[in-house]
Order: structure tokens, then sequence, then C-alpha cells
């Protein structure tokens, strides 16, 4: 099994030239591995594989494949989600309504509570991650975490909060005829 890696790997890195082409190769990869989930998932969902016999007059059935562009951390990718017949099939990786994966959701809250604007963010999305991310996008997935906040804010407070200071002062004293830093705290 680790030869067939190996060979694999060595194959893939024969096919590229630059970094580039190793993140294209990543993001298809990607882009790979999540149609195949979706395949696991309708089949799941359905109770037989494609094509498979006990799929005929079940009652529900495969319908073909709607697209879908999700932004990642690899950029915009197009998927083709697979469709049942009943309507009632909704991936679970990626739900029905999603557009950003991997954490791009994160990363605006982060940037957003460090200070920067939604523009600021959308700039910084498209020039890290290659993301076209909308100023109102940045807003609505911001917008989320505001109810949070406000509970954070207007919640309770303990009667008492024991409080320490520590200080300290750093002296520079002469001891066994060398001169060392020493430090005297300060408690209040």
């Amino acid at each position: 099994m680790q030869n067939f890696k190996d060979m694999t790997i060595r194959e893939l890195a024969g096919q590229c030239e630059t970094v580039d082409d190793i993140h294209a190769m990543i993001k298809d990869l990607f882009k790979e591995t999540l149609q195949q989930v979706f395949e696991a998932e309708i089949e799941n969902h359905l109770g037989y594989s494609k094509h498979d016999s006990r799929g005929n007059n079940s009652g529900n059935s495969r319908n073909g494949y709607s697209k879908k562009t999700i932004k990642s951390k690899f950029g915009e990718t197009e998927l083709s989600i697979p469709r049942d017949r009943k309507g009632d099939f909704e991936p679970q990786i990626i739900k029905k309504y999603e557009t950003s994966i991997n954490g791009l959701e994160d990363q605006i809250i982060a940037l957003y509570s460090k200070g920067m604007s939604t523009r600021d963010i959308e700039s910084h999305m498209k020039d890290i991650y290659g993301v076209n991310v909308s100023p109102s996008l940045v807003s609505k997935v911001t917008d989320k975490i505001l109810p949070l906040v406000y509970e954070w804010q207007s919640r309770l407070l303990d009667p008492v909060y024991p409080i320490v200071f520590l200080d300290a002062i750093h002296f520079k004293v002469k001891h066994e005829n060398r001169i060392v830093s020493k430090v005297l705290h300060i408690q209040f």
C-alpha cells in the first residue's frame, strides 16, 4: 500500500511544474472527493447504489444533478449536487444553502473581531484565498454572531470579583562580585 501511495505521488509530482500546478491539483482532488461524498450520501439516502435494479419502481430514484459553486480556501469550486425525484435529499457535508466552507466564516469573524472593515476583509480573502467575498456576505456572517455578543454584554455579573495586582521592579545589583538583575515584587 505504501509503495502505491509513493508511486501515485511521484506520478502526480511529475505533472506539476509550479506551485500553482500543485494548488490546481489539490483543488481538483478536493472537488473529486466532495463529488464522491455526495454520491455516497445519495446512495445512503435512496438505499441502493447507482444502476442497481432495486431502484426500479422504488418510488424514489436519482433525478440528475444541480450545479452549485462553493467558496473554500482552495478558491471557488463548482460542484454537481445529486437530486432525487421526491426532492427530499439534502447533502450533509455541505448543506443546501451553504456557499462557503472550510472555516471561511470563522476567518471572516476573526478578521472582523480584530477591527477590519468589510471592504478590508473582502480584499484580504481575495488576496489570501483567491475567493471573491462580497461586503454583504461579510455583513451576513458577522450578523450571525451579534446575538451572541449582545448576550455576553448583557450577562449578569458576579457580585464580587477578587482582584490581585502584581507589579515588579527590576534592579541591577552587585552579588558575589557580579552585576545581576533582581526582581522586587510588589503586591496590592
